[in-house]
């Protein structure tokens, strides 16, 4: 790929003009678009670059049987970027798992392309990489209009709301079911998710996804289109990170709301840290991520680098560990995807039995949420976030859906989680229903 470096006067609003340009229908046919932004929060080892996909040279081919080796196949014959995600279906060929619930987006179990172009946007400029034609991308760019305030001025309105898929009735007997398996010994803790969703809806993804990134930014804040399908996300969570022959996991269990005011927002991130159910559940895929690490890992070079420590961010204060290791010589990027997919802090623990108790029990195909969104470089390095907090949408079936969980553990008490559930439904429900809901201006 050509690299070309330009200055640029102000950066974030040709951030925001870039991603207009890119998903500008009218103006070019882009089937795909992925955009990372990391929001400048800190975060351990990095978040997410502020970059910018577009377009596809080539798409890369699943059979849906091996996915990761073919995904390594496709890198090493052509090296170059690849981005897209993994859906968590996956789970069925590296176990004898299966899905009984409809796919109702009809998203593939992965996809990924090697772009056209690849932008990153740094503080004073940008680096684009691909052909040989930048200035005229550039200058493409800088003509798009932009608005700091985006109104959606064609989509029509509707007083429809949101909808929960199951019942707090119907939630909490499952909470409790789970407990019964906790009991017999099947699994010590187990993420339950339930979806939320909205039909015959036309969105604006872009306008949503500002929107979105407004009321929740995070470090691993994304929005993918491919074709008339859209991922709209802003996840806090890292599945994955390979850099030369390090990698690490970033889990994250144990979540409370942010304070009113400064005193109460003290008081509630001391609870969260000094709570004995939110260190036990965090500490159980700790030790489940250390496993899946340890399979790809030179001997004795898995460590726990941080435990329990406590990230705010504007709605919700997050208990995340992190783990790291060495991988062994003789291990590919593709076997480290593969080892420790899906995330462990979506399964529970022990992983399988808690794959198979969620397709019973849940109501809804997971599909891509809870799988990963990310990218792989040219040497092979990559970064991935966990696909939570965040909201799936086909333009053509004009559906609109996300998912949301919590870990059940024995001492759990089902009206809180619960409770916990609409708290990390409430920016996205909330996003959404603002945007169908406003008057058109």
């Amino acid at each position: 790929m050509n690299t070309k470096r330009v200055a640029i006067d102000d950066a974030l609003a040709f951030r925001w003009k870039a991603l207009a340009w890119a998903l500008d229908q009218q103006a070019h046919q882009h089937g795909f678009v992925a955009f990372l932004n990391n929001n400048k929060i800190a975060y351990p080892n990095d978040p997410f670059p502020n970059r910018l996909f577009v377009g596809a040279k080539r798409v890369v081919s699943f059979s849906d049987t091996d996915t990761f080796q073919e995904l390594y196949k496709a890198h090493t014959e052509q090296p170059g970027f690849l981005v897209g995600y993994l859906g968590y279906d996956l789970k069925n060929e590296l176990e004898t798992l299966g899905s009984r619930n409809p796919n109702r987006l009809g998203l593939p179990n992965a996809y990924f392309v090697e772009p056209e172009w690849v932008i990153d946007f740094e503080e004073d400029g940008i680096i684009v990489w691909g052909g040989n034609d930048s200035d005229s991308l550039i200058e493409a760019i800088k003509l798009t209009g932009f608005q700091k305030e985006y109104v959606d001025k064609t989509a029509q309105r509707t007083s429809k709301n949101v909808q929960c898929r199951v019942t707090p009735e119907e939630y909490q007997a499952n909470v409790r079911r789970i407990q019964q398996h906790i009991r017999a010994g099947d699994v010590y803790e187990l993420n339950y998710c339930i979806e939320f969703f909205v039909e015959q809806v036309l969105l604006d993804p872009l306008t949503v996804y500002r929107a979105l990134n407004e009321r929740s930014p995070m470090p691993f804040s994304s929005l993918l289109k491919l074709g008339d399908q859209y991922s709209i996300g802003a996840s806090p969570e890292r599945f994955l990170k390979k850099q030369g022959p390090k990698i690490l996991s970033q889990p994250i269990k144990g979540t409370i709301r942010r304070g009113r005011n400064a005193e109460e927002d003290v008081i509630l991130r001391e609870q969260l840290i000094h709570s004995e159910k939110e260190r036990a559940e965090n500490l159980m895929i700790v030790d489940l991520v250390r496993n899946d690490l340890a399979r790809s890992a030179q001997t004795g070079s898995v460590q726990v680098d941080e435990l329990f420590g406590i990230y705010g961010f504007q709605q919700v204060y997050q208990m995340i560990s992190t783990v790291s290791a060495t991988l062994r010589d003789t291990v590919t990027w593709a076997d480290a995807i593969r080892h420790a997919f899906p995330m462990g802090s979506m399964t529970g623990a022990p992983k399988i039995r808690s794959m198979e108790l969620i397709d019973e029990l849940e109501v809804s195909r997971r599909g891509l949420y809870s799988g990963a969104i990310g990218f792989i470089t040219p040497d092979g390095d990559f970064d991935f976030s966990v696909v939570i907090r965040t909201l799936l949408y086909d333009a053509q079936r004009q559906y609109a859906s996300f998912s949301v969980g919590s870990a059940i553990t024995y001492d759990a008490i089902p009206e809180q989680e619960w409770e916990e559930c609409l708290l990390k439904a409430r920016a996205i429900r909330e996003v959404v229903e603002s945007y169908l809901h406003a008057k058109r201006t």
